[in-house]
C-alpha cells in the first residue's frame, strides 16, 4: 500500500536552515521539499499542519546499551534492555547498540537479536561486535567476519585508558583497526573501532601513535566519552578525527562543554551520544565502587535543547551533532538530513523546543506529545 504524509508550514532545519517549507513523504522516503506543495491522494493520506513548529531530522544515537549494560556492582546491577518506545519518545530514530563491561553476562548474539527486534518494530538499528575486552568477543569467531557477514554489525567496540579494560597494546589496537577497516570495505560499512575512553593515564597516546606511524586512516578510530580526556580529544580532532561526547546526567554541564568544543574544533567532527541503559559507576580514588547511575536516552536531546536555549547555539549547529555529523561518521547517507530521497525520520519541535511529533521511517510514532507507537509487549 502506498502511503503519503504531507507536513505543511514547518520551519525546516535540514540541519541547514531552509526556512518555512512543506515536506512530502511517500512510504519511508522524503520525495519533495518546497515552500508550498499542492498534493492530494484518494487513499492513505495524512496531513500535519506544522505551523509554528520546527522540523529537524530524526536523532541518531550511536552509543546505546540496547540489551542493558552494568554489572560492576554484582549481577543485581545489570540494567534492563531498551524498548522501541524508549527511543522514539525522545526523538531517536536510529541507534547503534553495543556491549560494555557486561560481556560475561551478555553476548554479541543477544545484542544482534535485539538489534533485529528494533528493526522489526520499524526503526533503524545497528550494532557493534566486541566489548571492553581483548581478544574481542564476537559472534562468528572474528571481528572481520562479524562486520562482513552480519548485516547489523558495522564496527567493533573496545575499551582504552580504563582500569576495566584489557590494557590493549598499540599493536593489538592497530590489528583490530585493520581488520575492521578491511571488512568494512568489503561490506560497504564504516568499519569503526568505537573506543570507550576512560580517565586512565595513557589517554589517547596509543591511538595517536598508530595514526602517525601507520597507514590506517584516522576515520576508523572513534573515541567516546571524550570529556574524560578533553585535551587529548582536541588534539585527536586536530588530526582529523571524530570525537564523541556523552550527554551524561548533567546536561547543562555537557552543553557547556559542547559549546566550548564547537569553538575549538570543526563542528563536523563533533558528535554526541547518550550511553543510554549503560551504567555510570562512581569510583573512589583507589578504584572501589561507591555509587551507581544509569544512562538515559532523554539526555541526548535535553543536552541539545540546553545548547540552543542556554548557550545560544544556532539550531542548525546544535542539531547537527546528533543528526548529520553522526550519519556522515557512520556512512549512513540516507539518515540525519532532510532532503529528497532521504529516509523519512523527522522530529517536530514546538515553540519551547520540546519534542511534539516524531516520524519514524514515514510512520507517525509520537503526535502532539502523545505516544502512538507500541512495543510488542506492554512494559509501561
Amino acid at each position: 500500500m502506498t502511503m503519503f504524509l504531507l507536513i505543511q508550514n514547518a520551519h525546516v532545519y535540514a540541519p541547514k536552515d531552509l526556512g518555512i517549507q512543506d515536506v512530502l513523504v511517500c512510504n519511508q522516503k522524503i520525495i519533495r521539499i518546497a515552500p508550498h506543495i499542492d498534493f492530494t491522494w484518494d487513499e492513505d493520506f495524512t496531513i500535519i499542519n506544522a505551523e509554528g513548529k520546527i522540523m529537524v531530522p530524526g536523532f541518531l544515537d550511536q552509543h546505546v546499551h540496547i540489551i542493558g549494560g552494568g554489572g560492576e556492582d554484582g549481577f543485581s546491577s545489570l540494567i534492563r534492555e531498551i524498548q522501541f518506545t524508549d527511543c522514539i519518545r525522545y526523538g531517536v530514530t536510529t541507534v547503534v547498540g553495543l556491549l560494555g563491561t557486561d560481556h560475561h553476562a551478555k553476548s554479541v548474539e543477544t545484542l544482534v537479536a535485539r538489534t533485529k527486534a528494533l528493526r522489526e518494530q520499524g526503526m533503524s538499528a545497528y550494532c557493534l561486535t566486541g566489548s571492553y575486552v581483548y581478544p574481542s568477543n564476537t559472534l562468528t569467531g572474528s571481528i572481520g567476519r562479524d562486520i562482513a557477514f552480519i548485516d547489523e554489525i558495522i564496527g567493533v567496540k573496545i575499551a582504552i585508558s580504563d582500569h576495566r579494560s584489557s590494557n590493549i597494546s598499540k599493536e593489538e589496537l592497530a590489528r583490530i583497526a585493520t581488520e575492521a577497516r578491511t571488512a568494512g570495505l568489503l561490506a560497504k560499512k564504516p568499519g569503526v573501532v568505537h573506543m570507550h575512553t576512560g580517565r586512565g593515564k595513557d589517554g589517547y597516546k596509543k591511538v595517536m601513535e598508530i595514526v602517525k606511524e601507520t597507514d590506517i586512516p584516522i576515520f576508523h578510530f572513534r573515541p567516546t566519552h571524550v570529556a574524560n580526556q578533553l585535551e587529548d580529544a582536541y588534539a585527536f580532532a586536530d588530526m582529523g578525527g571524530y570525537i564523541d561526547f556523552t550527554s551524561g546526567t548533567e546536561t547543562d554541564k555537557t552543553a557547556e562543554i559542547l559549546a566550548k568544543a564547537m569553538e575549538r574544533v570543526p563542528l563536523s567532527q563533533i558528535t554526541l551520544s547518550s550511553d543510554s541503559n549503560g551504567s555510570f559507576p562512581v569510583w573512589s580514588a583507589d578504584k572501589k565502587i561507591i555509587g551507581m547511575g544509569v544512562g538515559k536516552m532523554e539526555t541526548l536531546y535535553d543536552t541539545i535543547r540546553c545548547l540552543i536555549k542556554d548557550k545560544h547555539a544556532l539550531v542548525s549547529d546544535a542539531i547537527s551533532v546528533i543528526t548529520e555529523n553522526v550519519a556522515d561518521a557512520l556512512l549512513l547517507k540516507q539518515k540525519g538530513r532532510i532532503q529528497k530521497d532521504a529516509d523519512a525520520d523527522l522530529v517536530l519541535l514546538d515553540e519551547n523546543l520540546d519534542i511534539d511529533t516524531v516520524i519514524v521511517m514515514g510512520r507517525i510514532a509520537v503526535q502532539d506529545k502523545q505516544l502512538k507507537a507500541k512495543n510488542y509487549y506492554n512494559y509501561e
